[in-house]
């Protein structure tokens, strides 16, 4: 009971740091001056992220002699796949996505992947059982989403949708990849190569499309400090809570992401929460993570 309610609130925290990246990214495209619409100057930021944080946490692990397990080089193969996943593909589909799709439709989109994985767990991992309650939790999280999300004109797809679709499913693939990986490796080290690696790939791909180099000021640098910061320490924990969860469990808690996305908006940007859709998404979501997590806690 006490390792299982240590986790959620571990993975709570994760999503709460990453929640809070939405604003304090577009807060940086302010500070720095970035069009929106410019796909290349916005995978330059996100070069410059992960560039700078993969080196931070990839120092920090070799120093401190963290541990990459046995046999050494497909271990670090199988980070630097993942990195191409959640990094390099993730960010590219999302940010080119976003480019052509409503902003207000990315959340739901984007948690499309968890439940297509919730469902299906059992496919990919022997110890991830058929389990109706995950289903459930996975489905009513989902209906949490949608209420965020909800407004009289209903959902349609467009080319920008199916990227964001492509982007949850690289988050899936990276995620199983993630967990093959993390068994006897240092959650530091994950971090660090896969987001050095994507980084680098990212920064290749801006400069090819045109890109621009950033100019910061003193507003960019600490808003930038921030998003580094917080994207090291949300996907170390991330890693660290996974090497002992399942990831359907850990796929129903990301369903509070968005939530806390919505939270912090209104914090930072001063986007109005105070919605119907909103209390309904948090009662949904709280109950679909209770409900999702049940079989574990009554096993431990």
């Amino acid at each position: 009971m006490k390792n299982n309610t240590k986790s959620i609130i571990l993975s709570l925290l994760v999503m709460a740091l990453w929640g809070s990246l939405f604003p304090m990214i577009k807060l940086g495209y302010t500070a720095l001056e970035i069009n929106s619409k410019s796909v290349p100057d916005i995978l330059m930021f996100a070069s410059y992220r992960f560039i700078i944080g993969g080196f931070a946490v990839s120092a920090f692990s070799f120093f401190r002699r963290e541990k990459i397990a046995n046999p050494k080089v497909k271990n670090i193969i199988y980070i630097v796949i993942m990195g191409f996943f959640s990094i390099v593909l993730h960010y590219a589909f999302t940010y080119i996505g976003l480019s052509t799709t409503d902003s207000s439709k990315t959340a739901l989109i984007k948690q499309s992947g968890a439940l297509i994985y919730v469902c299906f767990a059992f496919l990919f991992f022997k110890n991830e059982k058929f389990n109706i309650l995950k289903i459930i939790g996975a489905i009513i999280g989902f209906a949490g989403i949608v209420a965020i999300n909800y407004n009289h004109n209903g959902i349609r797809f467009a080319t920008g949708d199916i990227l964001i679709i492509g982007a949850s499913i690289c988050t899936v693939i990276a995620n199983v990849i993630s967990k093959k990986s993390v068994e006897g490796n240092s959650p530091y080290w994950i971090t660090g190569i896969s987001q050095l690696f994507g980084g680098i790939v990212l920064f290749i791909v801006a400069i090819i499309m045109g890109a621009d180099m950033l100019q910061f000021n003193n507003t960019a640098i600490l808003i930038f400090a921030y998003i580094c910061i917080a994207s090291i320490a949300s996907y170390t924990l991330w890693y660290y809570v996974l090497r002992n969860n399942s990831l359907s469990k850990m796929f129903i808690i990301k369903f509070a992401e968005p939530l806390f996305a919505c939270v912090f908006g209104a914090i930072i940007l001063g986007e109005n929460i105070l919605k119907w859709q909103y209390l309904i998404a948090f009662l949904l979501i709280s109950f679909g993570i209770i409900l999702g997590n049940k079989s574990d806690i009554a096993k431990e």
